[in-house]
């Protein structure tokens, strides 16, 4: 199951088994994802922030951007003239 991430540093912390002092109140979450990840159960590709589809929801974002998240999630505008 592929958990996508735009956060570079994410991807690095949970595939590096060493221990970051800034990542030491997620010990025990980091263990259970570490041992999901070397069992291929879970991978973590990373995602451009351009392919980022949630940013509609969460962010101002231009309306291309808009418009072209809209597209790729399949929502449509019920109101639009056919």
């Amino acid at each position: 199951m592929p958990l996508h991430c735009d956060n570079t540093a994410a991807v690095e912390i949970t595939h590096n088994p060493v221990q970051h002092d800034q990542t030491k109140h997620v010990k025990i979450d980091m263990h259970f994802i570490k041992e999901k990840l070397n069992a291929r159960i879970i991978s973590f590709p990373f995602v451009p922030l351009e392919e980022q589809l949630a940013d509609i929801f969460t962010k101002a974002v231009s309306s291309r951007a808009f418009n072209d998240s809209l597209d790729k999630l399949g929502i449509q505008d019920l109101y639009a003239p056919t």
